[in-house]
C-alpha cells in the first residue's frame, strides 16, 4: 500500500515537473568518495527524453504541486482544479537511490511548489540534498532550485550539496511577471542569483588556495524564461539573456515555449502553444552569443525584433551582411571563420589548425566535416566557386531553403522505404 501511494504520487509530481526545461546535467565534476554511490563528472549523465521531446537526464521530480501563488502560466497554481500531492523528505531520499540502484537514473532534479512560505519549503529541498549526501553517500548529480526569497543561510547550505542550482526568473520581464504573478516580486528572483554568484566566485577562490575547501555549486547557476506567454519580442528575451550571463555568471538560460493549460484571459488562447521552432531559434541565438563572440544587437534589433524562423540566426546574420562576405579562409582570423554558415565552433579551429600544412579547398572542407553545401556563399575560392559572390541574399536564401526541404523530403521517403 506504501509502494501504490509512492508511485502515485510519482506519477503526479513527475508529470507536474515536465514544464521546468531547466535541468542540464553538465559541467560538474563531483568525484565518487568513500566508495559511495554514484558520480557527477564533466561529461554529464545518462539521457531520457519525455513524451513531449524534451531530454532529461535525471530522477526529475517536484516535491510538491501545491502552491501559495497563483501563477496565471504554472500548473501548479493555487486555483487550478488538479490532483495534488507531496512527498515526504525520506520519499525522495529512498526514490532517488532505488531508481540508482536500478540504473533508472544518475542523478536528481528537484523543484518544488510554494508550501507555506519559501524558507519552509527551502528548507526540505536541502534535507534531501543533505541526506543523500552525507547519509547515502550519494555523490551523483544533484539539481535544486532555489527558491526566491530563501534566506541566505539556506541558499548557502544547498550550495554545500547541490551540483547546480537555480532560480526561476519565469517571465523576460518584470511587467510581465506583475501581470501573470501579482504575488511575486521581481527583486525577490535577482536577489538569490546575486548571492549565489557572489558565493560561488568565492569558493572559487578559496579552492584555489586550499584545495580541501568544500565544493559550492561546481556546476553553477541556471535560470528559465517562460516565452510566448505575453509579447515580448525576441530581443527583450535575448537582452534579459544576456544580461545573466554577464552580470550574473549565469552557465544556461533555458526557453520554454508557454504550453496553453486552461483559460485565463491574460493568456494566449488554448490551442496555440508557442512553436517549438521558436525555442530552437532561442537556443541557437543563445550560442551564438555565448559561444561565438555574437553580440544580441547583431542577431536581432530594433529594426527586426524577432528571430527569423525560417532560418538559422548565424545564416540570418550572415545574409544581413554580404559585405563581410565571401572570407578567405586561409587567411580569415577564427572569430570571423567562426561566423561564416555552416562552419561551427570545432570545426573552425580545424581549419586554422590544418591550413598550417597546406592552402585549404572546398574538398579539405568536406573531408574537415563541413557543411560545404550551405558554407560555399560565403567563402572566396577559385573559378568555379567565384561565381556563388553574384547572387543576392535572398538568392542564397532562397537556395538553401530549397536544400534543406529536399533534405527533409529525401529522409521522410527514406523512413517510409522502412516500412
Amino acid at each position: 500500500m506504501v509502494h501504490e501511494r509512492v508511485m502515485e504520487k510519482l506519477a503526479i509530481l513527475a508529470d507536474a515537473a515536465k514544464y521546468d526545461v531547466s535541468c542540464s546535467s553538465s559541467q560538474s565534476n563531483r568525484k565518487n568518495k568513500n566508495k559511495g554511490l554514484g558520480d557527477a563528472s564533466a561529461n554529464g549523465i545518462c539521457h531520457s527524453y519525455t513524451e513531449d521531446g524534451r531530454c532529461v537526464s535525471l530522477l526529475k521530480i517536484l516535491l510538491t504541486n501545491h502552491c501559495i501563488f497563483d501563477c496565471a502560466y504554472c500548473v501548479s497554481r493555487k486555483s487550478n482544479d488538479i490532483k495534488r500531492a507531496a512527498f515526504t523528505v525520506q520519499e525522495v531520499v529512498d526514490l532517488t537511490i532505488g531508481f540508482y540502484r536500478r540504473n533508472y537514473i544518475e542523478g536528481l532534479f528537484l523543484s518544488s511548489g510554494i508550501f507555506d512560505n519559501p524558507d519552509f519549503t527551502m528548507e526540505r529541498l536541502v534535507r534531501i540534498a543533505k541526506k543523500l549526501r552525507l547519509e547515502e553517500n550519494f555523490n551523483g548529480y544533484i539539481h535544486l532550485k532555489a527558491i526566491p526569497g530563501a534566506s541566505d543561510e539556506l541558499l548557502k547550505e544547498a550550495g554545500l550539496y547541490a551540483d547546480r542550482l537555480s532560480v526561476n526568473v519565469e517571465m523576460p520581464t518584470e511587467k510581465s511577471l506583475k501581470l501573470l504573478a501579482p504575488d511575486k516580486n521581481h527583486v525577490d528572483v535577482i536577489k538569490p542569483m546575486e548571492y549565489l554568484k557572489n558565493e560561488i566566485a568565492g569558493h572559487k577562490e578559496e579552492k584555489k588556495l586550499n584545495y580541501k575547501a568544500p565544493l559550492f555549486a561546481p556546476a553553477g547557476q541556471s535560470t528559465q524564461m517562460v516565452i510566448g506567454a505575453t509579447q515580448e519580442n525576441d530581443l527583450e528575451i535575448l537582452g534579459m539573456a544576456n544580461y545573466f550571463y554577464e552580470k550574473m555568471s549565469m552557465k544556461r538560460v533555458y526557453y520554454s515555449g508557454y504550453v496553453p493549460i486552461s483559460y485565463d484571459h491574460r493568456l494566449p488562447a488554448i490551442g496555440t502553444p508557442v512553436p517549438m521552432i521558436r525555442e530552437n531559434r532561442l537556443y541557437q541565438a543563445d550560442w551564438l552569443i555565448r559561444f561565438y563572440g555574437f553580440n544580441v544587437n547583431e542577431i536581432v534589433g530594433f529594426d527586426q525584433p524577432n528571430l527569423d524562423l525560417d532560418i538559422d540566426p548565424k545564416l540570418g546574420w550572415a545574409l544581413r551582411n554580404m559585405d563581410q562576405f565571401p572570407v578567405d579562409i586561409n587567411t580569415a582570423d577564427l572569430e570571423l571563420i567562426k561566423r561564416i554558415p555552416g562552419i561551427g565552433f570545432l570545426s573552425a579551429k580545424k581549419i586554422v589548425a590544418a591550413r598550417k600544412f597546406k592552402k585549404l579547398q572546398p574538398q579539405d572542407l568536406q573531408k574537415l566535416g563541413i557543411a560545404y553545401n550551405r558554407s560555399k556563399y560565403f567563402l572566396a575560392f577559385a573559378s568555379p566557386f567565384h561565381l556563388q559572390k553574384d547572387l543576392t541574399s535572398i538568392q542564397i536564401k532562397s537556395q538553401i531553403l530549397n536544400l534543406q526541404n529536399s533534405k527533409y523530403k529525401n529522409n521522410f521517403s527514406n523512413q517510409l522505404a522502412l516500412f
